[in-house]
């Protein structure tokens, strides 16, 4: 039985950490604050000549490393990202040119924090049914230079990072099981970067009335994650003919503490069964997931045959939920 594995991961997270008692002294906040309501401690965060792409290159290099890839092999990339270095060209051509993928062709997609698993899907897609071989996803953000650091509301979550993974079609049992993706636009504004894009075309208006950053309603975004990530969750278990007692372990999006404990109460999940690394990366949207993947897997915390429930919530909104056998 041949199923669409993910046979490396790799992930990176910049030099620079900021902390909480250090954004104190930034915006009117404290740690006490901040953790309580979202359970991040400090954030990493990318210096001023790291762009997206920087930071996939050096994930994607690990990833490729760990296993041994030359670069030859790669035949396609996918670059999951809300950060892009530019409009265009895309940051997974960026990440080609610096790796020096040859005999890869690469895209972009764009579903915020849900990026990561929307990639996998689409990469399970091509391995299934094209003669293509092997697929990078690459998932990178730069949400530092998204946030406005005067808006203490928003700027105290996000975090910069990326993660990458590589897909197989192999022989097995392990491989990708189930996925269930979800959105829905008439709710898009309330989480927007309203900004730069041909609706609202750069300016000296869009400049002074910072649409170019975050702008987020975060009571009504928190309801609406909890109850699509529970979804999302319930969905792929079922869509795997699973239940949620098989799960080993839920890999969730890394936004808010709150929100993941609800989804593992909704599964009966324990805390050791729950991957949570938010605490030291903030929210670092499409990058999350393929973070504490990577990491997840680099702690041996991953075991072959494990059942593995990753689920994001995202803007579009968007929703996901994968499950996997390890």
């Amino acid at each position: 039985m041949q199923k669409i594995k993910i046979i490396s991961t790799g992930y990176y997270l910049p030099a620079k950490v900021l902390t909480n008692k250090e954004l104190e002294k930034m915006i009117d906040t404290t740690d006490e604050w901040i953790t309580t309501r979202t359970g991040i401690k400090k954030r990493h965060l990318a210096s001023e000549k790291e762009a997206s792409s920087d930071m996939g290159v050096i994930a994607a290099r690990a990833a490729m490393k760990k296993i041994k890839m030359e670069p030859e092999a790669v035949d396609a990339i996918i670059c999951a990202t809300c950060t892009p270095d530019y409009f265009f060209p895309s940051t997974a051509c960026q990440i080609q040119k610096e790796l020096k993928l040859k005999n890869a062709f690469g895209f972009d997609i764009s579903a915020a924090c849900s990026g990561f698993i929307y990639a996998l899907t689409i990469a399970e897609a091509m391995l299934a049914h094209g003669n293509i071989k092997t697929v990078l996803v690459v998932a990178t953000e730069k949400m530092s230079g998204i946030a406005d650091w005067e808006d203490r509301s928003t700027c105290i979550l996000f975090g910069d990072g990326a993660g990458a993974a590589i897909l197989r079609k192999e022989e097995g049992k392990s491989g990708i099981l189930s996925t269930y993706l979800g959105s829905d636009g008439t709710l898009g504004d309330l989480l927007i970067v309203p900004g730069g894009g041909s609706r609202k075309p750069p300016s000296k208006e869009t400049i002074k009335n910072k649409d170019h950053y975050i702008k987020m309603k975060g009571n009504e975004v928190f309801k609406v994650a909890v109850h699509r990530m529970c979804e999302s969750a319930v969905k792929a278990i079922e869509l795997a003919g699973l239940k949620p007692e098989d799960i080993k372990l839920l890999i969730p999006h890394q936004a808010n503490l709150r929100i993941i404990n609800a989804i593992a109460k909704r599964l009966n999940l324990t805390e050791k069964q729950v991957f949570v690394n938010l605490d030291k990366t903030g929210n670092t949207s499409a990058a999350s997931i393929a973070i504490s993947l990577a990491e997840a897997e680099d702690n041996k915390m991953l075991k072959r045959g494990d059942i593995v429930l990753l689920v994001s919530f995202g803007a579009g909104f968007t929703w996901a939920g994968m499950v996997l056998r390890w």
